[in-house]
């Protein structure tokens, strides 16, 4: 039987589950500095709330949404919209639900939104990411890079309801 996927706004209560995914995305990095598990923590506290910092200085409207399967937290997503574009800030998912298709349809979902609104859906991703596989199979192009990001983008087919991942 599928699994129940849903989402809903982040709260103050998901605070330790931020945290968790987090550091799911970074341990085996961070590992391999070779620190003891102290400063592993410590040093990962210390970027969680830098992130978090930058995060909502640059995207202060943005949507904190917490991804569930079966109604438990399975990942988050950041969304900010305006006007000139709907853009991925970030998305991550635990280990364990991650390449199980979640993460693609949350962001096919905010193509076609973009699409429907005739607005480019944007995303930086940092080079080297496996992700960068799933954003161009989905349509999206590279637009500029620096020495860590890729600028993406999927730009709207004008007629709305288009489908990247079959076109």
């Amino acid at each position: 039987m599928e699994p129940e996927r849903s989402a809903r706004t982040a709260n103050p209560d998901d605070e330790d589950f931020l945290w968790r995914l987090y550091v799911s995305t970074r341990a085996s990095e961070v590992e391999a500095f070779g620190w003891p598990p102290e400063q592993q923590e410590a040093f990962l506290r210390m970027q969680y709330r830098a992130r978090q910092g930058s995060y909502r200085a640059a995207f202060p409207q943005a949507e904190h949404r917490i991804l569930l399967e079966n109604g438990v937290p399975t990942g988050a997503m950041i969304v900010a919209r305006d006007s000139k574009e709907i853009r991925l800030v970030d998305i991550a998912l635990l280990p364990e639900h991650r390449n199980l298709g979640y993460g693609g349809r949350e962001i096919l979902d905010l193509i076609r939104q973009a699409d429907s609104l005739a607005v480019p859906f944007r995303l930086s991703v940092l080079h080297g990411n496996p992700a960068l596989r799933l954003y161009t199979r989905m349509g999206l192009v590279s637009k500029r890079a620096d020495d860590m990001y890729i600028e993406m983008e999927y730009a709207p087919a004008g007629g709305g309801n288009v489908d990247p991942v079959t076109s």
